[in-house]
């Protein structure tokens, strides 16, 4: 039996009046009017999330309810920043366990795939895909050598089990070393992110001579770091809850004016349940310029492209990977992947 949906279809350029039928996984029509079947579901219809940028590895620190100090440095750095001591003393149930119910709140908001900065080298990896078992969602693994230093013979066995590597900044290595890491996994043909411009403005040329697939706040580049970012098809992924926790406000006004293409993700776990509608929903608030049209870019198809998935993703024959918001709330009424239909 084919069921349907009807409302506005988000095409990335804007919305379309219609419905789409769908069986058996599959979407099997995708036409304006009325359906000939029962609908199921009515409002904004839009792909399935993407969360471009996350670090559930944390999510077990959140259980703890302790106060956490809001300084970057002094809580998330690498080596010595506590987010880091906590998870050397976790053990590898409690760190899965906290992945699990992060994984569960993405899957019930309507995200498909989740792009995870991945800490604990190799162990790491395999604590995540552990978690991932039997799970309806999709990560992209961006692993992270256990030192700030260059193992050709780690990174090989990381990028060998993973989709590439995801970095702290470059205010936290040896340049050199980091730039051995970023050609090697450029060699692998394999995705090489970093965080830039975070707490303090870091260099623009060291890092685009990385020549990263994205960037991760860029909270204190100036103008002309955005647009030097934009002219080298360098999206930038903001998580502005995960800010506001440190007390830093990323200039989205600036980032929309320079035209710099803008991911959205939630970052650490630990922090806020990694829910990229709440994420959304706060952005919204931040900079009220922002139209629905690039809101939900932000989340649907800049990431897509961003990270090679699937782009064509509501035309007929397409899988029905698709989340049904209401209008009013952009809260999801249907999402295809937890249905039977």
């Amino acid at each position: 039996m084919t069921w349907y949906i009807r409302g506005d279809i988000f095409t990335g350029e804007g919305f379309e009046r219609g419905y789409i039928g769908f069986k058996d996984g599959r979407i099997v029509e995708h036409n304006s009017g009325t359906p000939s079947g029962r609908t199921v579901a009515e409002g904004y219809i839009v792909p399935c999330f993407v969360n471009a940028h996350t670090h559930i590895g944390d999510s077990f620190i959140r259980k703890k309810n302790i106060d956490l100090p809001r300084d970057v440095v002094e809580l998330v750095a690498p080596p010595h920043g506590l987010k880091h001591k906590m998870l050397r003393e976790a053990s590898e149930d409690e760190i899965i366990d906290g992945m699990i119910g992060s994984i569960d709140v993405m899957i019930k908001s309507g995200v498909s795939h989740f792009c995870d900065f991945r800490e604990n080298g190799i162990d790491g990896i395999h604590m995540l895909k552990k978690a991932l078992d039997g799970k309806k969602i999709f990560s992209i693994i961006l692993s992270r050598p256990q030192k700030s230093e260059y193992d050709k013979k780690e990174i090989e066995i990381l990028l060998e089990n993973s989709d590439g590597i995801g970095l702290s900044s470059i205010s936290d290595w040896e340049y050199p070393e980091i730039k051995k890491i970023a050609e090697h996994t450029r060699r692998k043909k394999k995705i090489f992110a970093l965080h830039g411009s975070e707490a303090v403005r870091e260099d623009i040329d060291l890092i685009l001579d990385l020549k990263p697939s994205f960037l991760i706040h860029m909270i204190k580049a100036t103008e002309s770091d955005l647009i030097r970012a934009r002219e080298n098809n360098i999206p930038v992924v903001v998580c502005p809850r995960s800010n506001a926790f440190f007390g830093l406000k990323p200039d989205i006004k600036l980032m929309r004016q320079t035209g710099v293409d803008i991911m959205l993700g939630t970052d650490n776990a630990m922090l806020s349940p990694p829910n990229v509608l709440d994420e959304l929903k706060y952005l919204k608030n931040m900079c009220r310029e922002f139209s629905l049209k690039e809101l939900l870019n932000m989340i649907t198809y800049i990431p897509r492209k961003a990270l090679n998935l699937d782009y064509n993703i509501l035309g007929v024959n397409s899988l029905a990977d698709f989340v049904v918001l209401d209008k009013k709330s952009l809260k999801p009424v249907y999402i295809s992947y937890l249905e039977t239909k």
